[in-house]
């Protein structure tokens, strides 16, 4: 038997608990709960609580602990002191990681111990350990997905009924897909989380969350969910980051994604990663982002790989950060959405040829001759949007061009009420 501890008995502490409850061997390894850390009582409940970290601290016996507490002021401590014991340490922490995982591996990494966090990314799918290791051989050009559950469902929601985003996000906290304060999601700081630690992992350095232009999903309308589907597209909250150079530019907004895409079908709570690698090309990792036992599984795989490699270091981390990680993403070039007040004549005039959706969301017309592209998917929502115009709004997609060029044809006279990125055919 390995004996472990849990920091945290919420919902996934508990998940992970009852995973572990049952005595099942797991490749030969039997994890043993020793402890479960928490400062609450459970009555009522049988486990072994204490609340008193030492405890754990100045056990031989506790060779690995899951920190499961979350946000950075305790579990961060926790975790901190936990390796300088020399306690192997996995984690579903998305926030911790982002702040603090150059340190805490560099930590790790000299204390001889394993600091894992596969479920602080994409909950129930395994996504940390591809990218460090399945295609560690590749180059990888580009990671881009659905990475938060809540703000998917709410999107999906507002396609599928019509509803307001008021509306949807209502009806998903009944559900209990969305906080009472659910800002972490819709103002896209979870996704943010994410992309910090893939992009940390794929590129090599740390990207704090700080240096990730993010936006979440509440400037869009009811109006740009039915001018998009006009564009024949459904509007997500994407997740991306792009090698440029050696450097990486990272980033969270909404886009347009074309509806026969693979990531336009994933709808609800789900959650949905490509990686794009210079030799297998691109990967889908599709399901459960988030959840009890989803990311409890993930969280219970991390402890038996800790517990397996006790005595051994798992290659996993990545170098500090700095200024000069990151690629100034109002450079990348994409096509892109714009619902505007402007008149058509206006928005043709300024910006050449695109392709407007019709005014009642029900056709596609073609604007007049002018610039030329095609829609890609490269870059972020950079440019700043315009207050509201006074004429009828409509909407259109412009050919590819960068957020420096897009801002400037704006100045000219073409305020804009949404303004999103175009994600193209992938």
């Amino acid at each position: 038997m390995s004996k472990i501890a849990i920091l945290g008995f919420g919902v996934v502490g508990s998940g992970v608990y009852e995973l572990f409850g049952f005595g099942k061997s797991y490749s030969g390894i039997t994890p043993d709960v020793k402890y479960i850390l928490d400062i609450r009582d459970f009555p009522g409940i049988d486990a072994p609580f204490t609340k008193d970290f030492s405890v754990i601290l100045d056990d031989p016996e506790v060779g690995a602990v899951a920190e499961v507490i979350g946000g950075i002021g305790v579990a961060y401590d926790f975790s901190r002191r936990a390796i300088m014991a020399k306690k192997h340490v996995v984690t579903s922490n998305k926030e911790l990681v982002a702040a603090h995982g150059y340190e805490l591996l560099k930590l790790a990494g000299e204390k001889g111990v394993n600091y894992l966090f596969e479920a602080s990314v994409g909950g129930g799918i395994p996504i940390v350990r591809p990218v460090a290791q399945c295609i560690a051989a590749n180059k990888i050009n580009e990671i881009y997905g659905i990475l938060n559950g809540t703000t998917n469902y709410i999107l999906s929601e507002m396609t599928k009924n019509g509803a307001a985003l008021s509306a949807a996000l209502s009806d998903a906290q009944k559900k209990g897909y969305a906080e009472a304060d659910p800002s972490a999601d819709t103002e896209g700081r979870d996704a943010c989380r994410k992309v910090s630690i893939l992009s940390s992992l794929a590129y090599g350095r740390h990207v704090y969350p700080g240096q990730i232009p993010t936006e979440g999903i509440e400037s869009v309308t009811a109006d740009d969910i039915r001018f998009a589907s006009a564009l024949g597209c459904r509007i997500k909250l994407l997740g991306r980051m792009k090698a440029v150079g050696d450097k990486v530019a990272a980033y969270v907004a909404p886009h347009l994604v074309n509806s026969g895409s693979m990531l336009a079908g994933v709808d609800g709570v789900m959650n949905a990663v490509v990686v794009r690698g210079n030799a297998v090309g691109d990967i889908l990792f599709y399901g459960a982002g988030a959840g009890k036992m989803p990311t409890a599984s993930a969280v219970a795989a991390d402890v038996v790989d800790a517990v397996k490699h006790m005595h051994a270091r798992k290659m996993i981390g990545w170098d500090k950060g700095g200024d000069d990680v990151v690629a100034d993403v109002a450079q990348l070039e994409s096509a892109w959405y714009i619902r505007t007040g402007a008149a058509r004549e206006k928005v043709a005039r300024e910006f050449g040829e695109v392709v407007f959706a019709g005014g009642d969301g029900s056709n596609v017309a073609l604007g007049a001759a002018g610039a030329t592209g095609a829609a890609d998917g490269s870059a972020a929502n950079e440019p700043a949007v315009s207050g509201p115009a006074d004429e009828p709004a409509i909407a259109f997609k412009t050919a590819v061009m960068n957020g420096y060029k897009v801002r400037e044809l704006l100045d000219r006279g073409v305020p804009a009420l949404s303004l999103f990125r175009v994600l193209g055919d992938h």
